[in-house]
């Protein structure tokens, strides 16, 4: 194929001392890699099977290499938002932002879907940020939207925008993330498709649509504010070239910070370039790159109307008074505010209530907060993302643990045989982390997992591999930091 012949004299241009490595290194597996959620983690902490974790991911705290590749599909606690299966250079945005970022900040994941670096920002940035995770094609949107509900997290908002669209947030955001599409090479190791979609036309259309990306978003951040710009490319039309365009063209520096060599990670391939690059032959991970860049001038913030409650009356969202039904829910229900819209209630972070609103109002937006339920008449019906929240009250509900077949079987949409239960809604439990509710009605369970959510497999896989091994009764013996 002439387009993999066009990339493999690109690469020995670009690292002609270390080529035959990196192609070396393209024929191997790729690693297996997972992120805990540190939330429910330090809820309920679990010990990983003895056979199953390789070591660590040395740039993150949460980050593991296990020595293979389980049934995911077939893990009841991926299920459950207690973990991310995530390639391991992807984890570096953690310690970029740990290096960076050490007061709490309004912060933009412009490209999100499918949603692991959100999930790392969530968990990374200081307590009282509030995460935007937006993502432009709406069926990517809805995948993004699923996996940040199963984390639980509250500080989030999910929107269905295009880049130009943040223009109504003028010189907001404290931090942008521009995780661009481009043209993958990175992932050639880990899809076939990437391969076949590769050509050096497909490169200057992905290094222009970047440029256009970055321009639409560039006023959304406020001057003093930080862009991280990363691609899993190689290429330096994608990568420093662009950087050295922002830098030039929308005014900003590149920001530098150490890293341990041990790590293997490779500097800008350009002069006058501060980079952090990923060789899948020198780090066990992927390929990618990441700059990190301050926005020019003063560090005054603008400002967006946040005036809600006077100018909303009509669309349909109000404060409730009477809480009293839904503060029981929450562990910590002083720090929400519930609203309503069309009988839906959503209890948004005290905190950030009027940017969220003003987000909802502004924008696309497929989620934000808790959403902790619908009111139907005068029956209130809990929604799968109470199930999932880390703020969900423990004693709201009767919980049922059940087994690992029945689990599965839950997680298919099947009815599962549950004796003694009370009427009414019961939380199933899994190793004592939450799946979501059933509906006692007392001649029949109704299984309340969503549809769209579902395994569609109808068989187990023969052997029963799970990441995780036996609940943790001594912390000292816990292997995981």
């Amino acid at each position: 194929m002439k387009s993999t012949e066009d990339f493999v004299r690109s690469m020995r241009s670009l690292i002609p001392h270390e080529a035959e490595a990196f192609f070396s290194a393209l024929e191997e597996d790729a690693p297996v890699s997972i992120r805990l959620n540190p939330t429910k983690f330090r809820r309920n902490p679990l010990c990983f099977s003895p056979e199953m974790v390789a070591q660590t991911v040395p740039w993150s705290q949460w980050g593991y290499y296990l020595s293979e590749r389980p049934s995911f599909t077939f893990d009841p606690l991926f299920h459950a938002g207690y973990y991310y299966v995530q390639e391991a250079s992807s984890m570096f945005l953690e310690y970029v932002v740990r290096q960076l970022v050490h007061e709490p900040a309004m912060c933009l994941d412009l490209c999100a879907a499918p949603g692991g670096k959100s999930a790392i920002l969530l968990s990374s940035l200081p307590e009282g940020s509030l995460v935007v995770s937006n993502e432009i094609v709406r069926q990517r949107a809805c995948v993004l939207s699923e996996n940040l509900i199963k984390l639980g997290q509250s500080n989030a908002a999910v929107c269905n925008n295009a880049p130009a669209d943040f223009a109504a947030f003028p010189r907001f955001f404290d931090l942008v993330l521009v995780d661009a599409p481009c043209s993958g090479e990175g992932m050639f190791r880990k899809s076939e498709n990437a391969v076949a979609e590769w050509s050096l036309k497909n490169v200057e259309m992905c290094a222009s649509r970047q440029r256009n990306i970055l321009t639409d978003v560039w006023d959304a951040l406020k001057p003093g504010g930080l862009l991280i710009y990363s691609t899993c490319t190689y290429n330096v039309y994608e990568n420093e070239e662009n950087v050295r365009w922002i830098a030039d063209e929308l005014g900003a520096e590149c920001v530098s910070f150490p890293v341990d060599e041990s790590w293997g990670i490779s500097p800008a391939l350009l002069s006058g370039v501060e980079a952090y690059r990923f060789f899948p032959h020198k780090v066990k991970g992927e390929g990618l790159f990441v700059a990190v860049l301050r926005k020019s001038a003063s560090t005054k913030r603008g400002t967006i109307n946040n005036s809600f409650r006077q100018k909303n009356k009509n669309r349909g969202i109000s404060f409730l008074n009477d809480i009293a039904e839904y503060v029981s829910l929450l562990q910590n229900p002083d720090d929400f505010c519930f609203v309503e819209n069309r009988g839906r209630i959503t209890a948004l972070p005290r905190t950030h209530v009027e940017i969220l609103l003003t987000l909802a109002q502004k924008l696309r937006v497929m989620s934000l907060g808790i959403d902790i339920g619908n009111k139907k008449g005068c029956d209130f019906i809990p929604t799968h993302a109470l199930a999932m929240s880390t703020q969900l009250n423990p004693d709201a509900f009767c919980r049922q643990e059940v087994s690992y077949e029945q689990a599965i079987a839950y997680l298919r949409g099947e009815t599962i045989a549950l004796d003694r239960l009370p009427l009414g809604f019961v939380l199933i439990a899994y190793k004592n982390e939450p799946l979501g509710f059933v509906k006692n009605l007392g001649n029949r369970t109704n299984n309340l997992y969503p549809r769209e959510w579902r395994i569609r497999s109808s068989h187990l896989p023969e052997k029963r591999e799970e990441p995780f091994g036996m609940v943790i009764e001594d912390s000292t013996k816990n292997p995981i930091p």
